[in-house]
């Protein structure tokens, strides 16, 4: 199957799970995951009508970024960012998934404050506290993002998630709710430059499930790219 046909597949499967469960599929994202892939297939992607793709990996995001500047569409980093790499992904990405500490949340203010942007940003939340995945604790994240609120170039938009792999996506989905929740919880704070409209969540084989949680950003790349060798 050709890139766009598998790319309109997803997009047919995004349309039916919102629909499914009594949302609008326009209040659900895409985004192309491109980690390890070639320049050629993301502008194959965006032609086939991808507005925003993802990368994992600052040095490898970089020369995909200076090769397809001109391109249209909105970037997402989505990997473990470095605080020495803040500086690089503030200049390339239009939103970072990936914060998770107030030094890191700092880093980026300072060099988005140099490069007179207002970077916005998501707190991603180790949902199930897996030793091997990055994120700020469920119980701690309120305060990570009232910390972060206080900064003046950079703006909180939601929340990530990475939940544990299973088989069968329904096993994931109180992951999802979790996360959920905790926006919701967030949200009542009403803290000054947050705002919880975003929920990146849900990737090739449980974005569906994501999506009846509330996800608004879904991060998907074989089921369009292909595997990856």
């Amino acid at each position: 199957m050709e890139l766009a046909a598998r790319l309109e597949r997803i997009r047919e499967r995004i349309r039916d799970a919102a629909l499914a469960c009594g949302r609008d599929p326009a209040a659900v994202r895409l985004v192309a995951v491109a980690k390890t892939f070639p320049p050629d297939d993301i502008r194959r992607a965006a032609a086939a009508g991808a507005t925003d793709i993802g990368e994992n990996y600052i040095q490898e995001a970089r020369a995909k970024f200076e090769e397809l500047s001109g391109l249209g569409v909105h970037w997402h980093f989505i990997g473990r960012l470095q605080t020495n790499k803040a500086r690089q992904a503030v200049r390339m990405f239009d939103l970072i998934h990936t914060v998770d500490s107030a030094h890191l949340a700092a880093e980026i203010d300072r060099a988005a404050a140099k490069l007179g942007k207002v970077q916005p940003v998501l707190v991603q939340v180790n949902v199930a506290g897996e030793a091997t995945k990055s994120g700020v604790a469920p119980a701690d994240t309120a305060a990570l993002v009232s910390e972060i609120s206080r900064m003046q170039a950079v703006r909180v938009q939601g929340l990530m998630t990475l939940p544990p792999y299973f088989d069968q996506p329904e096993r994931v989905r109180p992951f999802f709710a979790e996360l959920r929740r905790l926006a919701g919880r967030i949200r009542e704070l009403a803290l000054p430059n947050v705002c919880m409209d975003s929920l990146s969540m849900g990737m090739t084989g449980d974005f569906e499930a994501a999506i009846a949680e509330g996800a608004t950003l879904v991060r998907v790349g074989t089921a369009i790219f292909g595997g990856r060798g």
